[in-house]
């Protein structure tokens, strides 16, 4: 079990101004912000983060969006970080995502569901990597 997650702000959580509030919540559930980076994803770019999903029906429309506005790399810290931060974040689907959870407050839809959480410690890891070069020392 890994002390560091990765979670990025989407570009519907830039484009409604919800950085402030988002980083308010993580801030409050103990997180500490180790590296922040407000940047935009190329179309490639895109591809290359979630290559994971490219034989899946919703990936192109997933690099489409992901590439059609700033993002905000986030790396954090804080005990059992993966799960917690998982937790905080809530159901992919805002609809199913517990009360108070950020996508339950912030996120629109399934695609525009305000934030991204990496899923193990080494997702974690290599998605943390992909934003922030491994000389930047935290």
């Amino acid at each position: 079990m890994s002390n560091r997650t990765f979670t990025m702000i989407k570009p519907d959580g830039v484009a409604n101004n919800y950085i402030g509030p988002i980083l308010a919540k993580i801030n409050e559930a103990g997180f500490r912000i180790i590296a922040m980076k407000y940047t935009r994803l190329t179309p490639d770019q895109a591809s290359l983060f979630y290559a994971v999903h490219s034989q899946r029906p919703f990936y192109n429309d997933l690099v489409k969006y992901m590439s059609s506005g700033p993002i905000v790399a986030v790396i954090l810290e804080k005990n059992n970080a993966v799960e917690d931060f998982r937790t905080l974040i809530g159901a992919t689907d805002p609809a199913k995502a517990a009360p108070g959870t950020i996508r339950n407050l912030f996120a629109k839809s399934i695609e525009a569901n305000a934030v991204h959480g990496s899923d193990s410690d080494e997702n974690a890891a290599a998605e943390g990597s992909f934003f922030f070069s491994m000389t930047e020392r935290f």
